[in-house]
Formats: structure tokens, sequence, C-alpha cells
């Protein structure tokens, strides 16, 4: 019979299990054939143990014990006398043996991958003594291989990335596949490589699981991105072998093989003429397909009538090229442009120069738009002076504007009056002169700033706006004066000829050649005999004494006038009085004291003293009407004699009430029926918060004289008394009428006619309990005392 191929491979791994386990069954421990031998002094007795390993074959998934080997020694007879044990790893939990037969059986699934052998100990035992009638052995039970375990991928799944346009064979990532099989036995751990999903782009070496790129020039722009499919297989990738797989995702990383492109050849943009410099006026881009740093790019323009008026600049997130004015546009002179602009790529790589060049071009043209602008003043800022002497409507100087536009129309002028707010300048609507208004001041302000504008007659809505300095040109119109106020002195010891005072002078005026004064005693002054004046020529004069001897209690302060003219054409003059005051020097010169009263009252009281002495007088005045005034608006309590009655502290409704005008306090209905009153008189001197404290005997009365009586007088009290509270609705709590269903909800009511309370001992304790005494005793006069 003739087999084929993949039947006869079969029929050999059947045939070499078979002969597997039957070598592994048939292996034993046999009795040597030597025999003991002795030696003089000692006994040494040759091992009768020849070990072959035993094995066993891994996931065993039959129903019986699995047959290990067969333990025997040549003491055993076989009459049952010899008894065999096992002990180590694994011992009666895995492996059991038969002590009578030396049968060594597997009780459990064993797996290789978990543990590879195990290591134990036999010994044959007299059955009888219990003792060991060979020394004790160690042998090993070895797990034999199978192909169970197929390769994983610890990794598993791959990301990878490979530069697009790359060439065929540029490796790209590798793989690792591990199989847990014994990698020593058999090809169950070898291992081989082949793709099932990515072909024809990529290819993986079956031993070493490298991918590589199979197809050249694989372009980004196209696709950029492959799955691939791996599969590892062991048993050498034979049939019947085991196999695992993983993806692996490979992205094309770019290049910059692709040059910018500008979609159109030229394009066209219409801006107004008013458009602010800076403004954007297009944006353009240029096509990359290329991302990142290889579709970066920059602009220029090359070529145009536009080259000082426009740039171009790249937006770096975008990309674009950003056209921008650099000079403010004019219909009226020119009213279009044409930009030649370039783009090209900033990193350009050498490999792919042969695609071309990796820049272009294109036609930019800019289309000035006429808007309707406000006039233009021939000059940003005009510079005028005018003299503070100029009498009102002397003309200053003049402004022109004009309109831009081609219809030239007419102009109007004005002023900014908020530039002007006291109105100083005018200005002719037609011709733009400006003239003064006021009086003008170089002192108050010396450069007016104003502005002016400039209106269309046809279009109000167009104004331009000219700016104007005026300076105002000075005269001398401010006489001199003291630059201060002058705090002179002169002491009683002081010398002739003597400095006591350099003063120097100031003027608003503003001379050119700067100023000059002169300074000189009056006529009324110049023959006094006490002091003199000196010129410096330098702006300043000296004040010396003339004569020795001052005294305070002749004369304490002196007036000196003094003359003073400044430069001007005309000159003006001032006379300023210079006070000097006489004091009491120390030895050094500095003065001490400079009142005469000091002579007047050696011995009292000073000026000063006095003015304090009558300022605390009057606080104490005003502290004391203080104190009164509060004293009478403080509030009297409502019982003015603590000694008259002492009931008042014993039960508070704590309800202030409503007011007059408060009706809901209490019913009136009730207290307008009352048909009885009391036996004994009320009490007058008693607020009406508690009137009773016992049940008194009642007799009727006609409708509710005693409540209007009642509340009458209390009226009347409360009008005369300025310092009482308004009772209000708070006295009707005082008197609750008979007839109550309720009746008296107060404690005091225990008071009573039918009460076994005594309080005749409160007289006991003396006159401070007095009043508790008459109003709680049983004397038939202690209600009313």
């Amino acid at each position: 019979m003739k087999l084929g191929k993949v039947e006869f491979c079969h029929f050999l791994q059947i045939l070499s299990l078979f002969l597997c386990l039957s070598g592994m069954n048939q292996a034993e421990l046999t009795r040597s054939r030597s025999k003991p031998y002795f030696q003089s002094g000692r006994t040494r007795t040759k091992r009768s143990w020849v070990w072959n390993q035993f094995f066993v074959l891994e996931e065993y998934m039959g129903t019986d014990p699995l047959y290990v080997g067969k333990l025997h020694s040549d003491v055993d007879k076989g009459d049952g006398s010899i008894k065999y044990i096992l002990s180590g790893e694994g011992a009666s939990s895995i492996f059991i043996i038969d002590e009578n037969t030396g049968d060594i059986h597997a009780t459990k699934r064993l797996d290789r991958e978990e543990q590879a052998y195990y290591t134990l100990r036999a010994q044959a035992l007299d059955r009888l003594t219990n003792k060991p009638v060979e020394p004790e052995s160690e042998f090993v039970i070895k797990i034999q291989d199978i192909n169970d375990n197929e390769p994983k991928f610890l990794d598993g799944p791959y990301t990878a990335g490979v530069p697009e346009m790359s060439p065929v064979g540029t490796s790209v990532v590798q793989v690792t596949a591990t199989d847990a099989d014994d990698p020593t036995y058999g090809n169950s751990a070898r291992v081989v490589y082949s793709i099932l999903q990515g072909q024809p782009y990529f290819s993986v070496e079956p031993k070493t699981g490298v991918i590589k790129t199979a197809l050249p020039n694989m372009d980004r722009e196209a696709k950029d991105q492959y799955l691939l499919v791996i599969q590892a297989k062991d048993m050498v990738g034979q049939n019947g072998g085991l196999s695992g797989t993983t993806s692996v995702t490979v992205t094309l990383t770019d290049v910059n093989d692709n040059p910018p492109r500008f979609p159109r050849r030229s394009y066209q943009y219409n801006v107004p003429e008013s458009l602010p410099v800076a403004s954007v006026v297009a944006r353009i881009k240029a096509a990359d397909a290329d991302v990142g740093p290889n579709a970066e790019m920059e602009y220029k323009i090359v070529d145009g009538d536009g080259l000082g008026v426009f740039k171009i600049s790249v937006d770096k997130d975008t990309q674009e090229g950003i056209i921008t004015i650099q000079k403010e546009l004019d219909f009226e002179a020119k009213t279009s442009y044409t930009l030649r602009i370039e783009a090209a790529n900033m990193h350009i790589d050498p490999r792919f120069l042969s695609l071309g060049p990796f820049s272009d071009m294109t036609t930019v043209k800019i289309i000035v738009e006429d808007v309707d602008e406000p006039p233009v003043f021939t000059s940003r800022l005009y510079s005028m002076v005018v003299s503070e002497a100029a009498k009102v409507g002397t003309i200053i100087g003049t402004v022109a504007a004009h309109d831009p536009d081609a219809s030239n129309s007419p102009v109007r002028y004005s002023i900014d009056r908020n530039t002007d707010l006291e109105r100083y300048f005018n200005i002719d609507a037609n011709s733009g002169v400006i003239t003064t208004a006021k009086s003008l001041d170089r002192e108050t302000n010396a450069i007016h700033n104003i502005t002016v504008l400039a209106m269309e007659s046809q279009n109000p809505a167009q104004i331009g706006r000219g700016y104007v300095a005026i300076t105002i040109l000075d005269i001398n119109d401010n006489a001199p004066e003291f630059a201060m106020e002058y705090e002179t002195t002169v002491c009683e010891n002081a010398q002739p000829g003597q400095v006591i005072q350099k003063i120097s002078a100031i003027d608003k005026d503003d001379p050119p050649n700067g100023h000059q004064f002169y300074f000189s005693l009056t006529a009324e002054a110049a023959n006094n005999h006490n002091f003199t004046l000196q010129d410096n020529k330098d702006n300043t004069a000296t004040v010396l004494t003339k004569r020795n001897g001052f005294r305070r209690q002749e004369q304490s302060v002196f007036y000196l006038p003094i003359f003073i003219v400044d430069s001007g054409s005309p000159s003006l003059s001032s006379t300023n009085t210079l006070t000097i005051r006489v004091c009491d020097c120390d030895a050094d010169g500095i003065a001490q004291t400079c009142n005469a009263e000091a002579y007047i009252l050696p011995a009292g009281l000073s000026t000063g003293a006095l003015i304090a002495i009558l300022a605390c007088v009057l606080t104490l005045l005003v502290l004391v009407l203080l104190i009164v005034t509060m004293r009478r608006r403080k509030k009297e309590p409502l019982i003015f004699d603590e000694e008259r009655d002492i009931r008042e502290n014993i039960v508070r409704y704590d309800d202030e009430g409503g007011g007059e005008e408060d009706t809901e306090a209490f019913d009136m209905a009730a207290l307008r029926n009352l048909n009885i009153m009391r036996d004994t008189k009320t009490r007058r001197d008693v607020t009406p918060e508690i009137q009773f404290l016992s049940r008194p005997t009642f007799k009727s009365i006609p409708d509710n004289v005693i409540f209007r009586e009642f509340i009458w007088e209390r009226l009347k009290e409360a009008d005369v008394d300025p310092c009482a509270p308004p009772y209000d609705s708070l006295q009707t709590y005082a008197f609750e009428g008979n007839g109550s269903v309720a009746e008296s909800l107060s404690s005091l009511d225990s008071i009573s006619s039918n009460s076994d309370q005594n309080y005749d001992y409160l007289s006991d304790w003396g006159p401070r309990f007095k009043r508790l005494a008459d109003m709680y005793g049983t004397g038939p006069d202690c209600l009313y005392s």
C-alpha cells in the first residue's frame, strides 16, 4: 500500500510516540549482579540500585493514573516481605507507589511549563522490622514536552513609522513572538514569521520577524497608514504547528516631496483709499500637500509698482501670505497697484529636487476705491504768535484746508470750543483767518492750543481737523513785588550797620533779557534814624540798622516802606512794606521773645494763657448744659414714690401696644359691656398693670361708667406729665372687667377668700416687708391701707 507524504509523516509521529512510551514503562531499578564484599575493620555493601531517568508525557488526559515506572530490589523475593516507599517532590500528592510491586503512577495532569522535573527519594524496607534493606536513593522524573503552547507576541500590537518614498527593503520594525514549549526538545518552540495582511506593501523576515518595505515610492499623500497582520507559527511552520498573530500599524511619515502651488495665477482685490496703514488688504495661500515643517513657506513681493506701498508676511499658523498697507492710499494719486508674489518652501530636501522647483509665482492686482474724504489742512500743526497787548479783533494768522476729492467741495471753518472754553479767539468761516475775541494775559495762559474744524459745504459730516498753537508774547504789565513774606526781627542789642534782612523781588512778566530790579527806600522813609537799605545790584537788597538801643517797651514793631522798580519799557514800580519786630535775643543773636506784653505783665499771665483758660471754661459750661438737658429728657418711672406701692413689679405683660391707632390689641366690645364695679375705691398711684390681688365683691352699675372714668383720668394724667410714656392699649390689661369665661390668668388670684394660705408671717419680717404684709394680710383694712 502506497502512502502519501502527509500520511507518512503522521505514521512516523505515532511510531516515535509509541516507542518513547514503551521505553519509559520498561525502565526499572534492577538488582546488580555483583555480590557484596567485605573489608577488614568495616563492612561496605555495594549499591544494588541501577538507575535510569523516568520520563512522563505532560498533559495526559486519560481517566486512569499514568504509569511512570517500576522500582525493584534484588532483596525482594516476591513473597511480600519488602515494601517500597516514596518521598520528595510530589510524593503522595502527584506520584504514588505500590508498596508491594514498586509501580509508580502519576495521579494528576502534569504541565512541563509549570514544572519541568521532580526530584524524589525511594527506599525498600523490611515489612516486619520496618528497617531499610537498601540505602535511600534519589531519582528524577522529567516531564517530557509536547507542543501545547502557541507562540505569543508579548509586546503587541505594534505601531511604527517609516518615511514615505522609502526604497524597497527599508526596515520598519521587528516583532518577536515567544513559545513556552521546550526549545531543547523537538520543534515545538521553533517559530517562523509570515505576513497575513499588508502585502504587497510590506514583507517580514521569517526567522527574525523584521518588517520591511516591499514597494518603492509609497506616497503619504495617497495613503498614510497601513494595517499589517503578522503570524508566528511553531514547528518551523509545518502543518500541525500552533500559531499566534499580532497587528502592526505602520504610518508613513512626511517628507518634503511636494512643492507649493498657487491655486490661481492671478488675484484681484478692491480696497477703499481710507483704509488705515497696517490694515490687511488680502490673504493668499499656496497649497502644499506636505505637513508640518515640510509645509512651511515664505512669501515675498518680487516685482510690481506697489513695492513700497504694500508688504507681505506669513501667518505661522495657517501658512497664509498676509498683504498689508505700508503707506496711505490716495485714489486721486493712483487707482491701482500690481504685485508679483513668490511662495517658496523653507525646508527643501535635496533628494526630491528632481520633482521640480519648490516655489511658485502669482500676480495680485489691488484696485483703490474712491471714498468721500474729509478736508485736509495744508499743515498738520500751525504755530502763531500774538502780543498780550493785542486789541480785540487783531488778526493772528490764517489756516487753509481743501477737499481732496475730485469734487473739491468748498470748506467752512470753525473752532472746536472744547479747546477754547473761554472763547479767546474767533475764525472766519470762509477765509480761515483767526482773530482775538478777548483780551489776552500771558501770565494766565502763555500758550493756547486750539483745534480748527474744516467741514465740506456739500457734506457737513466730513470734518477735517487742524491744530493751532498760539503763543502769547509778553509785555511789561506787572510790577515787581517781594519774593516772599518776610519775618524780619531786630535784636534789642543790635549794633549800627548790622544786617537784619536780605530781600529779593519777583515779577510775573518774562522779559527777553531777564529781570533787573532796583531797590530803594521811599521818600518818607529815606531820612529815618533806625534802618537803611543797600541795593546789591544783583536783584537783591540788604536792610541794615542805623543805630543801637532798640527797646520793645518803647516800640516793638517798625514798618519800613521799600520802593522796587523793574527794567521794563516802560518800567513799573511798587512799594512793599517790610515789618520789623524788636526781640530779646540771646548771646548768639537768636530771637527769644518778641512780645511787648512780657514787659507790661511780667508777673501775670500771657494772652495765650488767658485765651486757653477762657476756652476751658466755655467747654465746661457746654458740658454742664448737655448733662442737664439729657437728664430732663430721661424717662421717669411710672411710680414716682417707691414707697407708695411695690405691687407693680409682681406681674408684667410685656406688651407695649401698637399706639393710638391699634384696635387689635383688645376687644373693645367686652369692655363696653361692663355691668359691675369694684367694691372699693381704685388706687390712682399704681400703674395699670395689676390693680387687684384678690377677688373682691361686686355690685352692678349701669353701662360702663367706671371704665370711661378710669380712661379719662389716666388720659388727663398723661397729658400733663411730659415724662410719662403713653399707656395706649397697655392700660386695658389692668382692668379685665367681669364676666370673663377664663376669669383671671394671674397667679396672684390664688389670694382669695377661699385660699388656705396665710401670709400674716410677713409682718414679722420687718419694715421692708410691711407693704407685702398689708397686701396679703387677712386684716379687714389691709387691701387699701
